[in-house]
């Protein structure tokens, strides 16, 4: 039997798109992800309110279109 895992979903704007970007030095502490449409990131040890896409705050969650409409800022 074999299982499959649902993907990981960002919690503020629900993309797909999350990778592991790195992991506790002790083994199985904490794990880093991070968005590639938003680039939120955050840890498996942060509360609730920051790793669960229900119960992100509405107000900061983004949408694809609130990404492709805001103004990118240029680094001098």
């Amino acid at each position: 039997m074999t299982t499959t895992e649902s993907p990981v979903v960002c919690p503020r704007c629900r993309s797909t798109t999350v990778s592991v970007v790195a992991n506790s030095p002790v083994p199985n502490c904490w794990m880093m992800r991070s968005c590639s449409r938003c680039w939120y990131a955050w840890r498996s040890t942060e509360p609730r309110s920051h790793t669960d896409p229900e119960a992100y705050p509405e107000d900061f969650r983004l949408t694809a279109a609130d990404i492709a409409q805001a103004k990118q800022l240029r680094v001098v």
